[in-house]
């Protein structure tokens, strides 16, 4: 514009920048880094929670992990069935609240079996009793339990605060909180269901950055002492050496006639190249010659296993 108001060339018709819509939602994202250490400890939670439920059921109970993700609490509700268990729970020391979700498919079974019956589910149309509720709290607990276990780096206490019911679960925490959620599949004997977790982004961010700076990859340093005594101990390690001629072809009547004591001429002059082969690996180009009684090979030039291939 200053060159077109001071007589200069027009660049009206100059390639303009490129520009792209950007989505305010997808601020706070978790990154790649950050998702494969978030994946990697709660599929350490998963397992951890397999065992301790297993145990405390005594039955075949697993879980794993199937997603993790930021969403807004008010996404988050609208992927959660009508009919669920909710729970909240108070996160200690920082005082914000968390949401658990548990599939009526699976809470049923488990309330089956702490009551002394096969596991088998109920009718899933009905809500849980209050009587129901305090039963199943105990499995609820372990569940928080192993989940303060897996964050044990921030030092945070999850603290069982009450059964939700689904009506009133969006006065929880704000519709446009973002919150960490973690999707967790449960098989069990005769069922499977879900189990969710939400945990706002004030705690998550804090773990994002503590795991992510203690997992980060860094690539071991060996010290030059450390160096040569590895060095060392390979020179003393045994090798397997192969001398190999190249191939070739023999008419089959001659293979049909082989007998014991039989001089079988090659299409190769004795003086012809071999590869020298160490674990499997051309080396080098050699000779075969005798020494003594022994046979042995010439060392000559080293190879490359790429000419090697386009010979062999």
């Amino acid at each position: 514009m200053v060159r077109a108001a001071r007589g200069g060339a027009d660049n009206s018709h100059a390639a303009s920048p490129t520009t792209m819509p950007w989505d305010i939602r997808a601020a706070g994202q978790i990154g790649r880094e950050q998702m494969n250490a978030i994946n990697v400890l709660h599929e350490g939670f998963a397992r951890n929670l397999t065992h301790a439920v297993g145990a405390y059921l005594r039955i075949v109970f697993e879980t794993s992990l199937v997603s993790a993700e930021h969403l807004t609490f008010c996404e988050f509700l609208q992927r959660l069935p009508e009919s669920t268990y909710l729970a909240s729970c108070q996160v200690a020391p920082s005082g914000v609240a968390a949401l658990l979700q548990l599939d009526l498919s699976v809470a049923f079974p488990i309330i089956d079996l702490l009551l002394g019956g096969e596991g088998r589910g109920g009718a899933l149309a009905r809500d849980v009793t209050e009587i129901e509720e305090q039963i199943l709290e105990s499995v609820v607990r372990i569940v928080l339990r192993e989940l303060q276990n897996s964050w044990h780096a921030l030092a945070l206490e999850f603290n069982f605060e009450q059964r939700l019911p689904p009506t009133q679960a969006h006065r929880l925490m704000p519709p446009e909180e973002k919150n960490l959620c973690l999707s967790f599949e449960i098989t069990m004997p005769e069922t499977r269901g879900t189990l969710n977790l939400a945990v706002p982004a004030v705690v998550s961010n804090a773990l994002l950055r503590k795991i992510t700076a203690d997992w980060s990859y860094q690539k071991p340093r060996a010290l030059p002492a450390a160096r040569a005594q590895l060095k060392t101990v390979l020179l003393d390690c045994p090798f397997s050496l192969e001398l190999r001629l190249a191939e070739c072809e023999v008419p089959l009547a001659s293979l049909a006639s082989l007998e014991p004591g039989t001089l079988l001429a090659l299409p190769r002059r004795a003086d012809a190249t071999a590869v020298i082969l160490a674990e499997g690996r051309p080396l080098f180009q050699g000779n075969i010659v005798r020494m003594g009684d022994r046979r042995a090979v010439r060392v000559g030039s080293r190879i490359n296993e790429a000419d090697v291939a386009k010979e062999w």
